[in-house]
């Protein structure tokens, strides 16, 4: 442990998770507030903490090892929509502890049994066919109106705490990972720390029903997620680490604009009904 303390690796790689987790995690709460579940969980559904995560993984390792660990992190994936979706069920009717507990357990069972199994890019590809379509259909019902109260009001004492949630959620996360092996290094790096501050942030800031229903409308935003990193497999060692990225991020990105646009269009057929 001492030798990784000494390491200026390992403290680059914990900053800059921990900026850009922050900085997205905290102005998509904001967003929400303002904006409404929806686009609150286009923004959560990004590779924040694994993006920082992945960009230290390219700067240590060759290509070939960034496309196989892509395969753990298309497996975790789903297990992180599951995840969500046990929040959004829980925090109807339970506090914060208990709906982020057992959230946290579904997450930490599913990946620790996913080990199980000898996964390939086709193995991950069908569990994630089967398990998207379960996931979106249960979680219409958790989805609420669309609609937050805005908190206009935002103080820099408010920032400020959220940040220190954001940030004691990634420290932690960095101290378990710091002492596992490969596999369960790539689960790890999108595991659910963003999300789950974003829950925190959410549920003690607007209910739990508020923060369920960002959990529930993340659902399809993640298949991007998903497309993003078979990308990033299939391309790595075709056209670099970086193009791979840079390609898979688009693909997210383009997938989330599209959920945009489709739900936009619904609303002004509903309008003009």
């Amino acid at each position: 442990m001492s030798a990784l303390l000494a390491d200026p690796m390992f403290w680059f790689s914990l900053a800059l998770k921990i900026a850009i987790t922050v900085s997205i995690t905290v102005a998509a709460s904001i967003v929400v507030e303002r904006s409404g579940p929806f686009i609150g969980a286009l923004i959560a559904s990004l590779p924040t903490a694994g993006g920082a995560a992945l960009i230290i993984l390219a700067m240590e390792h060759p290509p070939s090892f960034i496309a196989q660990s892509m395969i753990g992190s298309m497996v975790v994936t789903p297990i992180c929509a599951v995840s969500a979706l046990t929040y959004a069920a829980l925090a109807q009717r339970h506090g914060l502890v208990a709906s982020l507990s057992g959230a946290f357990a579904v997450w930490f069972g599913a990946a620790f049994g996913s080990r199980l199994i000898d996964w390939s890019a086709e193995t991950a590809l069908l569990l994630n066919v089967v398990v998207f379509p379960i996931s979106i259909y249960a979680a219409v019902r958790f989805l609420g109106d669309g609609k937050v109260n805005p908190r206009v009001e935002l103080t820099v004492r408010d920032v400020a705490w959220r940040v220190a949630v954001v940030t004691l959620c990634v420290l932690i996360v960095t101290g378990l990972s710091s002492s596992i092996g490969s596999y369960f290094s790539g689960v790890f790096a999108f595991f659910p720390v963003a999300m789950g501050s974003f829950f925190i942030i959410l549920h003690l800031r607007l209910g739990g029903p508020a923060a369920a229903s960002v959990a529930a409308h993340v659902q399809a935003p993640f298949v991007g997620l998903f497309l993003s990193l078979f990308t990033v497999h299939q391309l790595a060692e075709v056209i670099g680490v970086w193009w791979s990225y840079a390609v898979g991020l688009a693909i997210g990105i383009s997938w989330n604009g599209a959920l945009w646009l489709w739900r936009r269009q619904r609303a002004l057929g509903a309008a003009r009904a």
